[in-house]
């Protein structure tokens, strides 16, 4: 039985198609790249709620993104994405907090996947090597602190792979210790960050992986000194006829959502998808 297809879309935040090019591309579910913070209000759900049962589509997953990321290259990415920063790590909290809040405002048995409240996802950042330093500790410390906010609601967290290699997320995993927290598996990040060959680490996460991402990449030739080059799906070296397989073995029956990172050229970014989309339909039978 074919999984359901997705791509990753946004309402006015710039990431991910618009939602009208989710339904041109006929597709079922959508993960979506968090609203502005003044259009996330109790107002604005309804209306984004109505606007989902007209065009047929349901969310899997709300991403959170923050002000001041950058993945111009790897070591700004380090020193400004995610929960990772002690700078900006509790007023992202705060913020990750109320997108949370956002996401389940979303939630209905007619905009929500899997009928509940909606999972956030995010990119926690560069999670340290060292899991005796401080720096862990803080970074884990807030993980739990966000999983015990969504907890009580029944929400789970989703945590995006790429920024280290997959042992080193499973003892992430294992220290925040929350059984609402899980990954997003996307394969080209193992690449484009140079943190290690992406189907071993699906295998290996595969328990945790509760949502994914198909996005193609070819490594850099310096892994992880500098960034490897995203491509259309089936244009990079993630193989991924392999990787449906290994997500048959770990028993993964979610949407396959895509993720195509050039809103910037809006008809290819279309196109490139509307290809995929055929890729992933001929492959996932």
């Amino acid at each position: 039985m074919p999984r359901p297809l997705g791509v990753f879309a946004s309402i006015d935040a710039g990431l991910g198609v618009h939602l009208d090019v989710a339904h041109q591309l006929g597709v079922p579910t959508v993960h979506l790249h968090t609203p502005h913070k003044e259009s996330r209000t109790e107002a604005n759900a309804e209306a984004f709620r109505a606007k989902l049962r007209e065009l047929g589509i349901k969310i899997s997953v709300v991403f959170a993104g923050f002000d001041g990321e950058s993945y111009a290259d790897i070591p700004t990415t380090q020193r400004t994405v995610g929960l990772a920063p002690a700078a900006t790590r509790t007023e992202r909290l705060a913020e990750l907090k109320e997108i949370a809040d956002f996401a389940r405002l979303l939630s209905s048995p007619e905009t929500s996947y899997a009928g509940g409240p909606i999972p956030v996802g995010l990119h926690v950042g560069f999670v340290p090597h060292d899991p005796t330093c401080q720096e862990f500790a803080d970074v884990v410390a807030a993980t739990q602190a966000i999983c015990d906010h969504c907890a009580p609601h029944g929400q789970a967290v989703h945590l995006e792979t790429g920024q280290e290699p997959a042992g080193v997320l499973l003892e992430f995993l294992a220290a925040v210790d929350r059984q609402n927290l899980g990954v997003n598996f996307d394969p080209a990040n193992m690449i484009l960050y140079g943190c290690g060959e992406p189907l071993p680490a699906l295998e290996e996460l595969g328990r945790h992986v509760r949502s994914v991402h198909c996005k193609d990449a070819k490594w850099s030739a310096d892994p992880g000194e500098t960034w490897g080059e995203e491509t259309p799906l089936g244009k990079g070296d993630v193989n991924f006829a392999a990787f449906l397989g290994v997500l048959d073995d770990i028993d993964y029956r979610g949407p396959l959502t895509i993720e195509r990172e050039i809103p910037q050229e809006p008809e290819r970014q279309k196109a490139e998808i509307g290809a995929a989309l055929e890729l992933l339909r001929s492959l996932d039978k």
